[in-house]
């Protein structure tokens, strides 16, 4: 675990996500849930070490089964964009095996058949701040990579967790994704408003701010052959004939070769479909 600034920590050897915890006199405000069941027993007993009092709230940055799977083994409170909520209405109760791999990392996880969903107890729609101490979090929503993705603001800190706006050093979701707004939101983070700030992603931690320029250039770069190949009459072979090229960009390692190419392929797949031919999407679970 590592210390970001007084009472704030991030985690992040837990595969899929990058985890956060606010420890201060009232309680602990978690950010995400790792989805292994051993990884989530393991997060429990680092958190009985901070200093904190003992109110517990857990906050859910989008609904992505890599951050949401291991939400009901943190007992507690949960809180999410409504949108987000909305997504685990439309799920069934359990987690549901995929006919079709999406690239996540929690389908190489084992003993995850039968989790139920924590669905958030309570929700925003725009904007939402706690009040639990001298270091308020503003939850603000940024649309993108899902519906309901959201950030954790700490405006004293100048801190903010971003989700899956910005990856590191690996392709990103675009199944749910709608890269109009995604891009819109990288600006956002982009603009004055946020500079000087430390950006915590979702997967990989601490990132530098070249990071999300980065993945503005190539979510650019995704969007204009999107539309382009939209326009007329092509298959979606064409689409995925580009994923070599598309994954270059990150020079993964051999081991994570096969879940990255799938992870665009699934993607692609499916942000093409829902944009294009929606008649023709397959039913999938979302995200």
């Amino acid at each position: 675990m590592q210390t970001i600034s007084s009472h704030l920590y991030i985690e992040d050897q837990y595969p899929g996500v990058t985890l956060g915890a606010v420890a201060v006199p009232h309680g602990l405000i978690q950010i995400d849930a790792p989805p292994a069941p051993e990884d989530g027993r393991s997060w429990r007993a680092t958190l009985l070490g901070l200093n904190s009092g003992v109110e517990r709230l857990l906050v859910n940055l989008d609904s992505h089964p890599d951050r949401t799977l291991g939400v009901r083994a943190m007992d507690c409170t949960v809180i999410a964009h409504e949108k987000t909520a909305q997504a685990f209405r439309n799920r069934p109760n359990t987690l549901k095996a995929q006919n079709e791999e999406t690239g996540a990392d929690w389908e190489s996880v084992t003993g995850l058949g039968g989790i139920r969903w924590a669905l958030p107890e309570i929700t925003f729609t725009e904007r939402m701040s706690i009040q639990w101490s001298h270091m308020p979090l503003v939850l603000e929503h940024h649309p993108g990579p899902a519906a309901g993705a959201c950030w954790a603001v700490f405006p004293e800190q100048k801190i903010v967790f971003v989700g899956d706006l910005v990856v590191k050093n690996q392709p990103p979701f675009l199944a749910n994704a709608n890269l109009s707004d995604w891009l819109d939101s990288l600006a956002i983070l982009l603009s004055p408003t946020y500079a000087g700030y430390t950006l915590v992603s979702g997967r990989g931690g601490i990132v530098p701010l070249a990071a999300a320029q980065m993945q503005q250039v190539f979510l650019n770069q995704i969007h204009s052959k999107v539309e382009t190949l939209g326009q007329k009459p092509s298959t979606l072979e064409t689409l995925e004939a580009m994923i070599p090229a598309f994954l270059a960009e990150f020079n993964p390692a051999a081991d994570h070769l096969k879940q990255y190419t799938q992870r665009l392929r699934h993607g692609l797949r499916q942000y093409y479909y829902r944009r294009y031919h929606p008649t023709a999407l397959p039913e999938i679970e979302e995200e």
